[in-house]
């Protein structure tokens, strides 16, 4: 990850990321459900004094290089059961994210559907699901990352993802 020299508010939110497989417009939930082909774990890096600069949350989610995924996809038959899959996200090997994606306020289907009204979704497209509480902007002080922290997004049955922070 990338801790732009415009920033100082780097916080780690741990995903897990669905590779949608098939075209998906405006359909149910039940409809939905089967789009998935494969699943990841995602960083999403938010640089939080860019993202608070307005109410729209677009500046301070795409400096380059503060988001990525892997290090592998795995496929939705090798996962199983996604709500059973545990999330942690760990700084420097101190869990600060756990959550079981069964307890994400919506679930799969539900947020495919929702997207699928407003936009069509292709074989390919990569979709982040949300994250658990625990992130860096709502604890007391904000542990903001700095360069040399390690943030690992550990999913139960799809991996773990590590990425080294390092000054821009």
């Amino acid at each position: 990850m990338v801790l732009p020299s415009v920033g100082h508010n780097l916080d780690f939110e741990g995903e897990l990321l669905a590779v949608i497989g098939r075209n998906v417009h405006r359909e149910s939930p039940k409809e939905a459900a089967d789009a998935v082909v494969a699943w990841s774990c995602y960083n999403d890096g938010s640089l939080r004094d860019w993202q608070f600069h307005t109410s729209q949350w677009t500046p301070g989610k795409n400096f380059p290089g503060t988001g990525g995924f892997g290090p592998w996809i795995v496929t939705a038959d090798e996962v199983g059961a996604v709500a059973e899959l545990e999330l942690t996200t760990r700084v420097n090997d101190e869990v600060m994210q756990k959550a079981s994606v069964g307890d994400l306020i919506f679930d799969v289907p539900a947020l495919i559907s929702y997207i699928s009204q407003f936009t069509p979704l292709a074989a390919g497209d990569l979709l982040l699901t949300g994250t658990p509480g625990g992130v860096a902007a709502f604890r007391e002080p904000p542990p903001w990352l700095s360069a040399g922290d390690v943030v690992e997004v550990d999913i139960s049955r799809v991996g773990v993802l590590r990425n080294v922070v390092a000054a821009e």
